[in-house]
């Protein structure tokens, strides 16, 4: 498995996220939307990003149970309820992915929403990882 991570000279410098991921790898994972669920059903946490730190924690254990690693992703969209506040929390939010993925981003989008389907979420994450 391989990715390739392209940021074209034409384009903004990338902060948090990477314009472009070539993949290469022979299973394909797919991680479906996950909250700040803990294992109760329950929303924990009461700000974004709290949320947001139990969201990347839930769809990291996914990828984790399909055999894969946060180097593996190659997409991740990031919905919110509140696109300023997680503009605001940015600097957080990085720090947050940095801790649990590490430095290499994924192609990323954030994404404003109305609501999300556990009415108190803040914050939703899905992704595709490629593996060998």
């Amino acid at each position: 498995m391989s990715l390739e991570r392209i940021n074209p000279a034409e384009l903004s410098p990338p902060t948090g996220f990477s314009h472009a991921v070539v993949a290469t790898g022979t299973r394909l994972v797919l991680l479906a939307g996950q909250t700040a669920l803990d294992q109760d059903g329950k929303v924990v946490g009461d700000t974004l990003p709290e949320q947001f730190a139990t969201a990347l924690g839930n769809l990291l254990t996914a990828l984790r149970a399909a055999g894969g690693t946060p180097a593996h992703l190659a997409r991740v969209t990031v919905y919110t309820t509140d696109v300023a506040a997680y503009r605001e929390h940015a600097p957080e939010l990085g720090r947050i992915w940095r801790t649990l993925a590490g430095r290499d981003y994924p192609a990323m989008a954030v994404i404003g929403a109305v609501r999300l389907w556990d009415t108190t979420a803040q914050v939703e994450l899905d992704g595709l990882a490629v593996l060998d």
